[in-house]
């Protein structure tokens, strides 16, 4: 039942067509009753002329307009076959209307056919021979065997006959074609093998119409109309079936190889000719001289073919060796290619020539990831195709340039220094203008980095790849500096990436060795001086740097790939951590954990159901656990990182802007996303009491907060003053080492117990304005008191 439920919906329609026809052919095979077998012959003709109309529309198969002519031709095969009875035993004139008919079919046929072959690009040299080639033995035969003999038939008028001689070879004429689509598929659809095996009970239903004509009769048994109901019924099946979309889809192999199943296809053609030379060539000359000249073209189409197949095999070298050499996309030299004609170029100069130097530029364009996550890999696409053609139009010709990565071009100029700096502002003079992505005007800009090959011996020594890396290095020290940076390479910058390598290497094992931990930092009441959180900071102990600050491994971490192991650990931890201190009264129920979340984080469509789970398991309520994010993450946001974010607001927990005011700090991007609370930048605490434009954007920024019902933090809190003006300006939260820096665990439950609690709240309300040093300095008094 579910088979065939699933059936009549359409998918598999097609079985049932096909189940049907057979039953049909079989009916009217059987010749039971004439109602009968008009009844089955209507049935299969119009159930195949809806299908050519009906099936492509339904799959989206193209050429549809081609598809309507089909339907309108094979509505014509019908008229054909009805009419043809009817007009049985009438006068000359009307014996020519089922004729008409079937002619307007096969023109009409011929369009679809040629239609799919340009749609295919299949209509190439070696398969239109390959083709020409089976088609011509057929066609000899069909001519020899069936239509000369047809306009020898006495009592027949001379146009019946010449029409009747002439199916045949228009059923060569669509073999032909089919043929032709066959050679050139890679694999054999249902759609495909149904047209195969319905254009050939066309040809032979056909000969044996034309074989049976050759008695006198116009028509004879319904067995000779078996093979016209069959081809309704395939015909009705690949318009049916869901690979009918793919006919008209190019699937061409790259060169047309001898292989066994052509091979197969073509030797009963080559070997045609002679059979019939050796069966009717004793005929006449006429015949024997038709044979030969049949034979001829069999020949000289496989000689052609022969030439056709090794230019296409040269042509397929030639295309793999150029793509084995340029950028698909682009069509600019690709990295090989490039590192080739830097060799070339470094070759050429002489050592002794101090006014010439081979200098590398490699650029990366910015922001081209925001590109890629807003619109898609496609517009991505159009904007490098865009940033290439400009280049390549801007730079003079004798600089080389290529595109060595996704938004990554590479350029070689020999030159002195000033000609370098002269090529660089052309070069970011091509981002003057925005790009136009999807109807948008989208200003981008491009990080540079130059590298150049020194003069005496060790320009003879650089190579291309140590150039090219030079500049990778100089690239991303130009990025890291802001958008549109152009830096040139120095040796010291070798010095910073082996110290950046060794880092990241150490940072794949501190976690297994146990050299992190988390530290947690107080967020206290501005006017109470009391607790009301904590943020969890991860902290990495080297064994032999020591205290690696997180300014510094946390960008390895995420460049790494390492962000989300060492964001999932700290993030369990820290909840571990809370349910303990919950459960030995350490912190009060309102008591909540801010935990930091990179972008990358964001991106994970399972986070909410992952930090759901951690809650459950650790005992934690949503509303004790803060999640911190960078501006950043609003304004490059995708569509995944929206719905992760408004899944974990929906779970309970808040959602907090940090450092804001640094970046993009829109109303629109607040409002867009569910964050529940902005912290401000402490580069904005610092200057309160001594700058009134400081004092002004902390006033506005807790104005919008209040507006939008978002809380409020500030951080970098270090002075009493600080505390008093936030105070007095409504913030009521901060955080910062006028209450002490992020501590480990255990001394940060024995500082804000009851007693370390009074001791720093007598510390704070001391009316000096201790430095960072002095402020440690109190907190270890107050855990000493503790």
């Amino acid at each position: 039942m579910s088979w065939l439920v699933a059936s009549i919906t359409g998918r598999h329609l097609w079985r049932l067509f096909a189940i049907a026809g057979v039953l049909a052919t079989v009916l009217y095979a059987l010749d039971i009753s004439s109602v009968i077998s008009v009844g089955c012959s209507a049935v299969v003709g119009v159930g195949g002329v809806w299908a050519c109309l009906a099936g492509p529309r339904r799959w989206r198969a193209e050429p549809r307009g081609g598809w309507r002519l089909m339907g309108a031709g094979a509505l014509c095969f019908l008229l054909s076959i009805l009419i043809r009875p009817l007009v049985d035993g009438h006068g000359p004139a009307l014996h020519l209307l089922p004729h008409a008919a079937a002619l307007s079919g096969y023109v009409l046929l011929f369009v679809l056919l040629v239609r799919l072959l340009r749609a295919r690009q299949s209509l190439e040299r070696h398969a239109v021979l390959d083709a020409l080639t089976v088609c011509l033995a057929l066609g000899l035969a069909s001519v020899l065997l069936l239509a000369l003999p047809a306009l020898d038939i006495p009592g027949r008028p001379p146009v019946e006959a010449v029409i009747t001689a002439l199916y045949p070879p228009l059923d060569v004429i669509v073999l032909l074609l089919t043929v032709n689509v066959t050679f050139t598929a890679t694999r054999l659809p249902v759609s495909l093998v149904a047209w195969i095996t319905g254009a050939t009970m066309m040809f032979v239903g056909d000969a044996a119409a034309a074989i049976t004509a050759l008695s006198g009769r116009t028509s004879a048994s319904p067995l000779l109309d078996v093979p016209a109901l069959l081809t309704f019924t395939m015909l009705a099946v690949c318009a049916l079936h869901p690979s009918v979309a793919e006919l008209s889809r190019a699937d061409r192999r790259p060169a047309q190889a001898w292989s066994r199943t052509r091979i197969m296809v073509l030797a009963p053609a080559l070997a045609t000719p002679f059979v019939l030379l050796a069966t009717i060539g004793g005929r006449s000359t006429g015949t024997r001289l038709l044979i030969t000249i049949g034979g001829v073209l069999t020949v000289v189409m496989l000689l052609l073919r022969a030439v056709s197949a090794v230019q296409v095999g040269a042509a397929a070298q030639l295309s793999s060796e150029y793509q084995a050499r340029h950028d698909v996309l682009t069509g600019l030299p690709n990295r090989q290619r490039m590192s080739k004609e830097i060799t070339r170029l470094l070759d050429d100069i002489p050592p002794g020539d101090e006014g010439r130097r081979v200098w590398v530029f490699l650029l990366d364009l910015d922001g081209f990831k925001w590109v890629n996550d807003s619109w898609g890999h496609d517009t991505g696409d159009q904007m490098v195709i865009e940033v290439a053609g400009r280049l390549r139009a801007a730079l003079p010709a004798s600089v080389p340039v290529g595109r060595v990565g996704g938004d990554e071009f590479l350029l070689v100029y020999v030159g002195d220094k000033n000609g370098a700096l002269s090529l660089a502002d052309e070069i970011r003079g091509c981002f003057d203008r925005p790009v136009l992505v999807r109807d948008t005007d989208v200003a981008i800009s491009a990080s540079i980095g130059i590298a150049h090959a020194a003069v005496g011996h060790e320009q003879a020594a650089m190579t291309a790849d140590a150039l090219m890396r030079d500049a990778d290095t100089a690239m991303y020290r130009a990025k890291g500096e802001g958008p549109g940076r152009v830096t040139f390479f120095d040796t010291s910058m070798h010095d910073q990436v082996r110290e950046r390598t060794e880092l990241e290497a150490a940072l794949r094992q501190a976690l297994g060795a146990g050299q992190m931990y988390v530290a947690y930092q107080p967020i206290v009441g501005t006017e109470s001086g009391q607790p009301v959180g904590a943020e969890a900071l991860v902290r990495w102990v080297h064994p032999e740097r020591g205290q690696v600050p997180p300014s510094v491994f946390i960008p390895i971490a995420e460049e790494a790939g390492l962000i989300g192991v060492i964001g999932t650990w700290v993030r369990q931890e820290a909840l571990r951590q809370l349910s303990e201190w919950r459960q030995d009264g350490t912190v009060g129920a309102d008591f909540y954990l801010s935990i930091n979340v990179s972008p990358r984080q964001l991106t994970d469509p399972e986070l909410p159901l992952i930090v759901a789970g951690e809650l459950g398991r650790f005992g934690v309520p949503a509303h004790c656990v803060a999640l911190e994010m960078t501006e950043s993450v609003m304004v490059d946001g995708s569509r995944v990182t929206g719905q992760v974010l408004s899944e974990l607001r929906k779970l309970g927990l808040k959602l907090l802007i940090d450092d804001f005011g640094t970046g993009f700090s829109a109303l629109g991007y607040l409002r867009r996303f569910p964050v529940t609370g902005v912290k401000i930048d402490r580069s904005f605490v610092t200057g309160l009491g001594s700058s009134t434009e400081d004092e002004e954007i902390v006033r506005a920024v807790v104005a919008m907060s209040h507006a939008l019902g978002l809380s409020v933090i500030a951080e970098g809190v270090e002075t009493p003053l600080q505390q008093g003006a936030l105070a007095a300006m409504g913030v009521p939260n901060g955080q910062g080492w006028l209450w002490g820096p992020a501590v480990p665990a255990a001394e940060f439950a024995a500082h804000w117990h009851a007693g370390g609690r009074a001791a720093l709240a007598a510390a704070t309300t001391t009316t000096s304005q201790p430095s960072p040093g002095r402020a440690a300095e109190l907190l270890r008094g107050a855990r000493r008191n503790a």
